[in-house]
């Protein structure tokens, strides 16, 4: 790339772009630019542009005209990512798009195409794996303290969000399937393999609109090795997953939303052994803009985030089309 900083421009000014996500790209003053931030309300992108000291633009297409800028953070709903994504990458830019990627798999293979065709880099924001508590958790089970694999299962689930919030609109937001349901699913395929199939899948619709309001679904790999998962937005507090070995059974607690300043709680059990280990804090959104880097630095990542999007992608839909939508 011509310039050493990487020139970002932030498409759309949602919540986690302001409280989670542009903050931790200020930390790495070394590796990106914060150049301008969009909103199609004028008044918005001057309000976001004014807390973090970028140009504010109107209009998304007005912010891909831009020559200054190298890449885009889209927090952008799930059912606008198939046209911002798509221009997005048309106009040469990178992409760091929220979850989930696309509302179908074939919007998602087309604009991997796309990417590939333009050698642009692409990244769905699973920000939790780039939190130290994934790789302690791939270190215990390479040492075998749990023994060999036998399930996985993890569950991501919160009470009724307020009324009026996107999540709920189905061709927007994408119900708890496009959202809730991400986070276990990705867990699955970190930490069992990309090999997953989805054999079965449950999903409850709200009657009146029909958007996915919790399900279930299960997996299995060729090994033999199985995993389950659960999600939804009617729900008591979830936010774990749980490896189950022929010695043992490890479980990550807050697994998929722990905070800059929070130590998650790792417990291994064993028939002679329990033990809970804090993690240290870590800045999941920090390590998130980092891996964007090697993707747009290094093909061989991009290769891999462009295989990693695809089989979440696939995988989604497979649950939406087993569970008879």
């Amino acid at each position: 790339m011509e310039h050493k900083r990487i020139r970002v421009g932030v498409m759309g000014a949602a919540k986690i772009a302001r409280r989670s996500v542009v903050p931790a790209l200020l930390q790495l003053a070394d590796r990106f630019e914060l150049v301008a931030a969009a909103s199609r309300d004028e008044a918005k992108a001057r309000q976001f542009a004014d807390e973090f000291a970028c140009q504010p633009v109107t209009g998304y297409d007005a912010l891909l005209a831009r020559n200054d800028i190298d890449a885009i953070y889209m927090p952008l709903p799930t059912g606008l990512h198939a046209e911002w994504v798509g221009k997005a990458i048309a106009a040469g830019k990178h992409v760091y798009v929220e979850k989930s990627f696309a509302s179908t798999a074939s919007e998602t293979e087309a604009l991997l195409g796309a990417a590939q065709a333009r050698s642009v880099a692409v990244m769905e924001g699973y920000m939790f794996l780039y939190h130290r508590q994934q790789a302690v958790v791939v270190d215990w089970v390479e040492q075998g303290l749990i023994g060999e694999l036998r399930h996985f299962f993890g569950s991501f689930g919160f009470p009724p969000l307020p009324a009026d919030d996107f999540r709920y609109d189905e061709v927007t937001g994408g119900g708890a399937l496009m959202d809730a349901a991400g986070y276990p699913l990705r867990a699955a395929f970190h930490l069992l393999g990309n090999e997953l199939t989805v054999q079965g899948a449950s999903l409850r619709r709200c009657p009146s609109t029909g958007t996915s309001l919790w399900g279930s679904a299960f997996l299995t790999h060729a090994s033999g090795l199985g995993a389950s998962i659960a999600f939804g937005f009617d729900n008591h507090y979830q936010c774990r997953y749980e490896l189950w070995g022929s010695k043992g059974k490890l479980v990550a607690e807050r697994a998929y939303t722990p905070g800059p300043a929070f130590a998650p709680r790792l417990t291994l059990e064993t028939a002679d052994d329990r033990r809970e280990v804090a993690v240290e804090p870590d800045n999941h959104f920090v390590g998130a803009w980092l891996a964007f880097a090697q993707a747009i630095a290094d093909p061989n990542h991009r290769s891999e985030h462009y295989r990693q999007t695809l089989v979440q992608s696939r995988a989604l839909q497979a649950i939406r089309d087993l569970a008879g939508h």
